[in-house]
């Protein structure tokens, strides 16, 4: 499995699997079916509320634990520092873990100050291989590094053909900071399984749209999760280091770029509130 080294030297896989949306009594068999698949990352959050089925999927695969990369995040807190502490305890103790590989601030909303001060604590103590953040646009991670010790690691973004983020990964670039791609197949929007330009190139490597999208994305740099409940796909996903696109292939996907987020606008007033209500009071 390719590696990126992080900006403090842990390496971390450029493929993982994510568990978004995936039901929690189908979270254990598929995280299972993507460990014995090969995958060594496996992405979560405490806002997904399936973490507990995570963990006993790594526990029943037999798979050593360093040999796992896990992620999970966490949700808005209207009090940081004391909130984080505590709920990184309780991530930690349904994963059924003694360490977290990566922890992502989820929503770049809420004390992320206080937040921070209390991850690079858990860092600093041990209990946290890597910090990062999640849907943060370059200001607001400019502010978040010009204000504190740790740089974070990884930005986990919505990056895929439509939105593509170029601004966002030179920034990411010059700052040692890796992109993570969320919803790197759009989730099906715009009809991207059978966008022409995708099609004719996965049809010129024998690969699918999916291997295609995921290929693209590594080439540029950028880390995935993608997620599945199906076997084969799980499989499919995984097999995209055994070919290559061309610069050619590169410039025509980059036509596709919308420019424009297909789900939320972190820098919408609307959004924000929305975010700041919803869920705010999980005790999670």
């Amino acid at each position: 499995m390719q590696t990126i080294k992080l900006n403090n030297g842990v390496e971390m896989p450029m493929l993982g699997f994510g568990v978004y949306q995936i039901p929690t009594e189908e979270t254990e068999q598929a995280v299972l079916n993507a460990l014995k698949t090969g995958y060594r990352l496996i992405d979560t959050a405490a806002a997904y509320f399936n973490e507990q089925a995570v963990g006993a999927a790594i526990k029943a695969s037999g798979i050593p634990r360093e040999e796992i990369f896990v992620t999970t995040k966490l949700w808005i807190k209207k009090r940081g520092y004391e909130e984080t502490l505590t709920a990184f305890q309780k991530s930690l103790d349904r994963l059924g873990l003694e360490y977290l590989d990566l922890y992502l601030i989820h929503q770049p909303i809420g004390d992320i100050y206080g937040e921070w001060r209390a991850m690079e604590e858990l860092y600093q103590a041990g209990k946290i291989r890597a910090v990062g953040v999640s849907n943060f646009h370059p200001d607001r991670l400019e502010d978040l590094i010009a204000h504190h010790d740790i740089i974070p690691a990884v930005n986990q973004i919505e990056t895929h053909p439509f939105y593509q983020r170029e601004e966002e990964l030179a920034f990411h670039s010059k700052n040692n900071i890796v992109q993570q791609s969320w919803a790197s197949f759009a989730e099906g929007k715009n009809e991207i399984f059978n966008n022409p330009i995708l099609t004719v190139i996965a049809q010129q490597h024998g690969k699918s749209v999916a291997q295609v999208i995921l290929r693209w994305l590594n080439q540029r740099g950028v880390a995935v999760i993608p997620k599945s409940v199906k076997a084969e796909r799980i499989a499919e996903n995984a097999a995209i280091f055994n070919f290559s696109l061309s610069a050619d292939e590169m410039a025509k996907i980059a036509e596709l770029d919308g420019k424009t987020s297909l789900f939320i606008d972190h820098r919408n007033p609307e959004s924000v509130k929305w975010l700041a209500q919803w869920g705010v009071d999980w005790d999670i």
